[in-house]
């Protein structure tokens, strides 16, 4: 499986991204896709997640109520809109795929949000 993301880029604090990431090859195997973000000096860390079959999500506590993974499964696309953005969320965000036990990881995408 292959990932691309995109929609990365500088915004002001209380601004909004919208994030995406495309899947290609072996998409019919994923079980799971999310995001995760990694600012420096610290670890990576999951900022949402959504099943691929079922949609079900899971969001970090700091994102909950701001930000909202969606996913397009015709498409292969996960997206992650990010409302009310703080500088705390400046990060590398990358988005990752599971199939089965196997995790695949884009490249990453840079948000900075300056106050």
């Amino acid at each position: 499986v292959q990932l691309v993301e995109s929609g990365g880029g500088l915004v002001q604090a209380g601004g909004s991204l919208r994030l995406s990431c495309a899947a290609s090859g072996s998409t019919p195997s994923i079980t799971v896709m999310g995001w995760y973000r990694q600012a420096p000096g610290k670890q990576r860390e999951l900022v949402a997640d959504i099943s691929w079959r079922g949609g079900s999500t899971n969001y970090a506590d700091s994102v909950k109520g701001r930000f909202t993974i969606s996913k397009d499964n015709a498409k292969n696309t996960i997206s992650l809109q990010m409302n009310s953005l703080k500088s705390e969320d400046t990060a590398v965000y990358y988005c990752k795929a599971m199939v089965y036990s196997r995790a695949y990881w884009g490249q990453g995408t840079q948000v900075t949000v300056s106050s």
